[in-house]
């Protein structure tokens, strides 16, 4: 088995071998094409969006610049997708993320992990878990998600939140490391921030 066959499996593996580098690299080049766009250009962003990730639905937007080990190719967008700037990808291994996503500015989803034993680490081995991102879920600003991450749907993660564990739906979540503070309801129908009241 070759070292991108292990990287499929999340098994450790070497990423640093031609046949992982190779198709890399290319991946790469592009999305920097894509970061070098001009903002009025929506319809060249929007294509090149569709030739680097996995999948991409309707209505689907990424400021630039944002960054991606794979330049996307292992990203899977649902619908009306938006994505704040500076977002980092860390898709070595897929993140899948579903339809009304927000992604607040500076946001980090990491699929990579490497070993905790010392020598393992010096030969420069890695793994990789999948990330699973629910329908209508808002991701605050600098939050960091981790490996093998699942966040249900319509849950809040607070700015600066570290996600080490899997998030349950329909709730609002904070913290280092991230932490259940409660759960949506009927409140949040009627405030939009603290005690302000929705007038629209």
């Amino acid at each position: 088995m070759d070292n991108l066959e292990r990287m499929q499996k999340g098994l450790l593996y070497d990423p640093s071998t031609s046949d992982v580098m190779d198709e890399q690299l290319a991946l790469l080049d592009k999305m920097v094409e894509y970061n070098n766009t001009l903002p009025r250009e929506q319809e060249k962003r929007s294509a090149l969006l569709k030739e680097l990730f996995g999948a991409v639905g309707d209505n689907c937007y990424i400021e630039a610049p944002y960054r991606a080990n794979w330049g996307g190719k292992h990203v899977f967008l649902g619908n009306h997708v938006y994505a704040n700037f500076n977002l980092t990808l860390v898709d070595d291994a897929n993140i899948y993320v579903g339809d009304d996503v927000m992604f607040a500015p500076n946001v980090v989803v990491a699929t990579a992990g490497h070993p905790i034993d010392p020598e393992l680490r010096a030969k420069g081995l890695q793994y990789n878990k999948e990330v699973h991102i629910g329908n209508n879920v808002w991701i605050g600003a600098g939050a960091l998600i981790m490996p093998g991450v699942t966040i249900g749907d319509n849950t809040v993660i607070g700015a600066g939140s570290v996600v080490t564990k899997d998030i349950p739906a329909n709730v609002v979540a904070v913290g280092n490391p991230c932490r259940v503070m409660r759960p949506i309801g009927e409140h949040d129908k009627i405030y939009f921030y603290r005690n302000e009241k929705i007038d629209i």
